[in-house]
Order: structure tokens, then C-alpha cells, then sequence
């Protein structure tokens, strides 16, 4: 994966054309590229971040950030129920038990050398239930 100016880009090889071309992965707007070579390809993709910011900026509009923050998130019903009985158990918000979850697993699966870029999770006291007491 190669980065420019915080955008993804992946490629492929394409044997039949002889062709390398990839595309920006983490914006909704299309944004591809294409090279015979290494070099070519890593120079196609910054040139094609360029173009985009450029375009983006002569028609007065912000470009997409390629990482809001925000996500959608569609689950079954009986799953929304326990993930909320879980948070509400650890004495913690549903978006900050799933952020937890969502970096517990990155940080298990990811392919990266181990996940550098992610901060550490920092997980709070959980709280004890009165009835316990």
C-alpha cells in the first residue's frame, strides 16, 4: 500500500495489458492510476493525488478527507443489543467500547508490522456493580 498527503492507494498487475493500475482506497471519490513499472506507478499516484487536490481546489470544493472518523455501522439487532450490555457492563459508552474492540482486533490480524500507527488502547477501570459490593 503507498501513502501521499494521507491518501491510500493499492494496485494490481494486470498480465494480459502489461499493466500496473490502482485506485485510492479510502475516499469515495474515484481516484486511479497506471504505470509500466515500479517507478511509474509510484509517481502515477502522486500525481494523480495532485490532480485531485488541484480539481478539487479550481472548482472551489473541499476534497474528501480520506478518514472522517465516522463510521456506519449495520448489525443484526440481538448483536446491537449485546454490544450495548457490554459497554454498559465496563462502564463505558457503545462507540468507545467498540473503538476498543475495533483496535484490539486490528492490532491481532493486521498484516503491518504490529500496528504501529495505532495507539495503544487504553482501557478504564471497570466499574464494580453496587450489588457486588
Amino acid at each position: 500500500m503507498m501513502e501521499h498527503k494521507g491518501y491510500l492507494g493499492t494496485v494490481e498487475f494486470d498480465a494480459d495489458a502489461s499493466l500496473i493500475h490502482g485506485r485510492v482506497v479510502n475516499t469515495r471519490d474515484v481516484i486511479t492510476f497506471q504505470g509500466r513499472s515500479v517507478d511509474e506507478i509510484k509517481q502515477a499516484f502522486v500525481e494523480s493525488v495532485e490532480d485531485y487536490l488541484e480539481f478539487c481546489a479550481a472548482r472551489h470544493e473541499e476534497p474528501e478527507r480520506p478518514f472522517s472518523g465516522k463510521l456506519l455501522l449495520r448489525m443484526p439487532p440481538e448483536l446491537h443489543r449485546s454490544v450495548t450490555i457490554c459497554a454498559a457492563e465496563q462502564g463505558m459508552s457503545v462507540n468507545r467500547w467498540m473503538v476498543l474492540q475495533l483496535e484490539e482486533s486490528v492490532a491481532r490480524n493486521s498484516t503491518q508490522a504490529p500496528c504501529a500507527h495505532l495507539p495503544a488502547p487504553e482501557r478504564p477501570a471497570v466499574r464494580a456493580d453496587p450489588g457486588q459490593l
